[in-house]
C-alpha cells in the first residue's frame, strides 16, 4: 500500500526531530576553537600575574632599601624581606648602592631587576624585566 505524499511528507518531519551529525560536529568544532583561545589567554594572565609579583616584590625591597639608607645613611645590611610565594630574590649591598634581582619558580627564563644607581622617571628605583 503507497501513502500519499502528504502524509509521507509529515512523517519524514517527524522523524527529524533531532540534529545531523554534521550539525553536531561544526559545534564541537567552533566550542573547540574557543576552548583554545581561552587557555592561551588565561596562560598569558597567569604569566603576567607572576611578573607582578616579582615587581611589587622588588618595589618593596626599593622601599625599605631607601628606609634603610634614610635611618642608616647605608644600603649595608640590607636583608630580603619576605617574598610573594614562589619568588626568589637575591641582593647585593654596599654603603653607597644596592641591586636585586627576583625569578619565580613559574615563569622560566624571566629576571627582573632593581637597583639605586638607575632610578626610573620619577627618581625612584623601578623593576625592569627580561
Amino acid at each position: 500500500m503507497r501513502l500519499p505524499a502528504t502524509s509521507y511528507r509529515a512523517l519524514r518531519r517527524r522523524a527529524r526531530r533531532g540534529f545531523t551529525i554534521i550539525e553536531l560536529l561544526a559545534v564541537v568544532i567552533i566550542v573547540a576553537v574557543l576552548a583554545s583561545i581561552a587557555v592561551k589567554k588565561f596562560g598569558e594572565s597567569k604569566r603576567n600575574g607572576y611578573i607582578s609579583a616579582m615587581k611589587a616584590d622588588l618595589r618593596n625591597l626599593a622601599t625599605t632599601a631607601e628606609s634603610q639608607f634614610a635611618s642608616d645613611n647605608s644600603y649595608a645590611g640590607l636583608t630580603v624581606p619576605i617574598t610573594t610565594s614562589g619568588v626568589t630574590m637575591e641582593i647585593s649591598a654596599s654603603a653607597n648602592e644596592w641591586s636585586a634581582t627576583a625569578t619565580h619558580a613559574s615563569v622560566a627564563g624571566m629576571v627582573c631587576s632593581i637597583g639605586s644607581v638607575e632610578p626610573g622617571p620619577n627618581g625612584r628605583p623601578m623593576p625592569s624585566c627580561d
